[in-house]
């Protein structure tokens, strides 16, 4: 069954994997992270996406996409991130980094 992605613009277009594994890619470039995990992310990604509806926003996308990131590579996350959100300033960053270390680091025990 194809997947069919709605654009912010309003305009529909078939889903195109590659535009995922090049988002990913981008973000992880010169990061230790393989070709074989970013194709498992990207199959990751696709999968949940089609178990969804018929149709995704390019929304959906860029959050799953950013998830997915979020437990491979964190300086990949932060460059997905950092286009995908439109940072301006280094606030935005710091702010992300402090939502990303709360989200990830175990709660310790008194």
């Amino acid at each position: 069954m194809p997947l069919v992605v709605e654009k912010r613009s309003g305009e529909r277009e078939p889903f195109d994997r590659l535009k995922v594994v090049s988002g990913i890619m981008s973000a992880c470039k010169n990061r230790p992270v393989t070709d074989g995990d970013i194709d498992v992310l990207a199959t990751r990604i696709e999968d949940q996406l089609r178990n969804r509806h018929e149709t995704v926003t390019t929304q959906d996308i860029g959050m799953a996409v950013l998830e997915g990131l979020k437990g491979l590579d964190d300086v990949a996350y932060l460059r997905f991130a950092s286009v995908y959100k439109g940072f301006e300033e280094a606030g935005d960053f710091e702010r992300e980094v402090g939502l990303l270390v709360k989200a990830t680091e175990p709660k310790r025990r008194p």
